[in-house]
């Protein structure tokens, strides 16, 4: 079988249309809230979102009671909460994660594939560097919205 393989580029239109081409949002909310308000957000980037998956920080974060409507707790496609009691588990889990990431090994991950009408596989470059600023976003983030008494919602 002949398979095509694409490497996403970020700065193609055409390639952030496809479906395979992800990126996500984390919110400060307050789940008491009688109306929903996002506090404050930061923008999970195309990289950062298949690097969250890759190095396994989603699926270490979801030791955590993570609630969504699925009921599949921090997943990808899917939206999910943390309530603030949560948040120094968070932190110690990203720390974790953050130790085991190489900053010098770049890597070509293979996101998905189709098989029809012709074979596909869709490719992406991991900045590892970028990833852990990405992460130290993410702590800070975590911080603060703890020392407001707020909790996280993950837009995947």
């Amino acid at each position: 079988m002949n398979v095509q393989y694409i490497l996403l580029d970020d700065s193609n239109p055409e390639h952030r249309d496809l479906s395979i081409y992800r990126t996500g949002t984390i919110n400060r909310v307050k789940l008491e809230d009688k109306c929903y308000k996002a506090y404050s957000s930061i923008e999970i980037k195309a990289n950062d979102y298949a690097a969250f998956f890759h190095y396994n920080v989603a699926e270490k974060l979801n030791a955590l009671p993570f609630f969504s409507e699925s009921g599949n707790g921090l997943d990808s496609w899917d939206e999910s909460f943390l309530h603030n009691s949560s948040l120094a588990a968070m932190k110690k889990i990203i720390e974790e994660c953050r130790a085991e990431i190489n900053p010098e090994k770049g890597e070509t991950i293979l996101l998905g594939w189709q098989d029809q009408p012709t074979g596909v596989a869709y490719m992406r470059k991991i900045d590892a560097a970028g990833f852990l600023a990405f992460l130290d976003t993410l702590m800070q983030f975590v911080e603060e919205t703890a020392r407001e008494g707020c909790d996280l919602e993950f837009i995947l």
